[in-house]
């Protein structure tokens, strides 16, 4: 088979897998197996002298109808919780399944809770210990989430090593620095410690395989549906705030002391948890939200850039670069870069160019305007003050930023014109994700050595 066919059957085998993935709460790993057969099938018919796109196409076909494959395939793996959206009948092994995917939900959610409140018993309590809660949160709330997935992946021993290690390591860069309580680099450490952690997440998420594409996405995806959860609890919890402040102050009891030391953080500290059990319980329900909303905001966010592009247009103000605001530009900025992924992802990638990718090249161009006139203010501010640590935080992210909005927006290009295909966009991003990782690990481990503890 020549290069250039593998690589055509590559995609095609791609977009194959995206579409499974899109139409059923079907695990990665089912999809693995699925993908197994349909190499075989395509690898015996191009032994006929079949070419392998003619191959690809009898292959699939072959393999049946969606619905009559998946309920083939879930009365082989009876243990996979999506059984119950295919079939009608319960049984016990589907049952036992659920029960236990609860139980290590509810153990992950108490050690959640365990985390945030065990170090109070060394002193650290919430109103005197903001320094350390700052430094230390994204351990304290990411690494029982880690736990669930290894233990509901049963990821190997080399993996759970692997995970152990890039928590010491984060801990260590967090902690062991002389930094003084008003330094930028434990600000900085704050910020890009969860970032870094998030991705050991995806880690264990993925299996230990976080070399793979696919994996990615299916974080990147998982990610998307786990905020929209966490947000959904997070306004049920701001109304049992509310009505457990009010209930007892009806009863002249002041709650607050409850409120901020216990109902908050450990509210919180389980909802990371639970946000991922819903996501993983719920995929059929959840799976279609992050596109939907992805429609509705993406024309609201370019009009925004657009209007941003010309208030600076018109105004000649240049923008202000002090720390607060250039999180608020690079949020943006990750925000452009999220609903264009999950359109990619969503969509058909057999569907002919329509006005909506036009209108997300308008956003991802607006966006890579935008961050050229925060690179020129940036440097602009390093050329008279000189580089401390969030100025050279922010220039690199923005680089990095650049680099993926730039290409993005070249991709696109070749996309609406018809030139390129969405598999390609979608292989751009995740394969990016890594860069963002290792920006965030060096900005923890690097920088407060690098600006002598700054």
């Amino acid at each position: 088979m020549r290069p250039e066919n593998d690589t055509e059957l590559e995609t095609q085998i791609a977009e194959w897998r995206s579409y499974m993935l899109r139409r059923r709460a079907v695990a990665s790993a089912d999809v693995d197996e699925l993908e197994d057969h349909l190499r075989e099938r395509v690898a015996d018919l191009t032994e006929t002298g079949l070419r392998p796109d003619e191959a690809f196409l009898i292959a699939v076909k072959r393999m049946g109808r969606m619905d009559e494959l998946s309920r083939e395939f879930a009365r082989e793996h009876s243990d996979r919780l999506w059984k119950q959206l295919v079939l009608t009948d319960e049984d016990a092994p589907a049952e036992a399944e659920r029960r236990r995917g609860l139980l290590v939900m509810v153990v992950c959610a108490a050690l959640g809770v365990l985390a945030v409140k065990l170090p109070a018993l060394f002193g650290f309590g919430f109103d005197d210990s903001a320094e350390f809660y700052g430094r230390n949160m994204g351990l304290l709330i990411l690494a029982p989430l880690t736990v669930y997935f290894a233990w509901r992946r049963r990821v190997s021993r080399n993996t759970v090593l692997a995970l152990a290690g890039l928590f010491a390591l984060g801990a260590l860069g967090a902690n062991v620095y002389p930094v003084a309580d008003d330094s930028q680099s434990i600000v900085l450490s704050a910020i890009h410690l969860p970032l870094a952690l998030w991705l050991v997440v995806g880690v264990a998420y993925a299996e230990g395989d976080w070399r793979s594409g696919q994996r990615r996405m299916d974080f990147i995806r998982f990610s998307g549906e786990w905020f929209i959860y966490l947000v959904l609890i997070g306004l049920g919890g701001g109304v049992l705030t509310g009505i457990t402040i009010g209930t007892f102050s009806a009863i002249g009891i002041d709650a607050e002391t409850f409120i901020s030391e216990w109902l908050i953080p450990c509210g919180g500290a389980a909802a990371v948890v639970v946000a991922a059990w819903l996501v993983e319980a719920k995929q059929s329900v959840i799976e279609n939200m992050a596109p939907v909303l992805t429609r509705v905001f993406t024309p609201l966010f370019a009009v925004t850039l657009v209007a941003v592009l010309v208030a600076i247009a018109v105004t000649t103000n240049a923008i202000d670069v002090e720390r607060d605001m250039l999180i608020l530009f690079d949020l943006l900025l990750v925000v452009v870069l999220a609903l264009v992924l999950y359109s990619i992802s969503a969509r058909d990638p057999g569907a002919p160019p329509g006005v909506f990718d036009w209108m997300q090249l308008a956003l991802v161009v607006s966006a890579l305007l935008i961050d050229v006139l925060v690179l020129i203010a940036i440097l602009g501010r390093i050329t008279e003050f000189g580089f401390t640590p969030n100025k050279s935080a922010a220039l690199g992210e923005n680089l990095i930023l650049f680099v993926n909005l730039a290409w993005t927006a070249w991709l696109y290009w070749g996309i609406v014109k018809g030139r390129k295909r969405f598999a390609l966009l979608e292989r751009w991003q995740t394969d990016y994700v890594p860069v963002y990782a290792a920006w965030a690990w060096i900005v923890v481990l690097a920088f407060p050595p690098l600006f002598a503890f700054a």
